[in-house]
């Protein structure tokens, strides 16, 4: 989504950061920026309160119902996994980049 306007953050960015935005699980740096979008792009802005008012709803729905402790630990056995997963490919990534350029500067000697 983006709304074809210049950003500072891209509304990718701000969008893939939503959740934790919305959780208060940000850096304060960070959240200065989503607030500063959010005044800048309206679809983002729509977006955020549509996903502000899902999660009231759930929260004034299901708020009072304990997580089962089995359903706790899958869910942040998941979590882990896929940042592990995020990790190592952007380590791939990176050193991936640093090979090829050596290869590269080697191959121009």
């Amino acid at each position: 989504m983006s709304c074809g306007d210049p950003h500072d953050t891209e509304c990718g960015e701000v969008l893939d950061h939503l959740y934790e935005f919305l959780d208060n699980e940000m850096a304060e740096g960070d959240c200065v920026k989503l607030r500063v979008h959010f005044e800048e792009c309206s679809p983002c802005l729509e977006k955020y309160g549509l996903e502000q008012a899902i999660k009231a709803l759930i929260k004034r729905s299901c708020g009072c119902d304990d997580t089962p402790a089995d359903l706790r630990t899958k869910v942040l056995a998941r979590i882990d996994s896929i940042r592990a997963g995020q990790r190592t490919a952007q380590a791939q990534a990176e050193g991936g980049a640093g090979h090829g350029a050596t290869t590269a500067t080697a191959a121009a000697e």
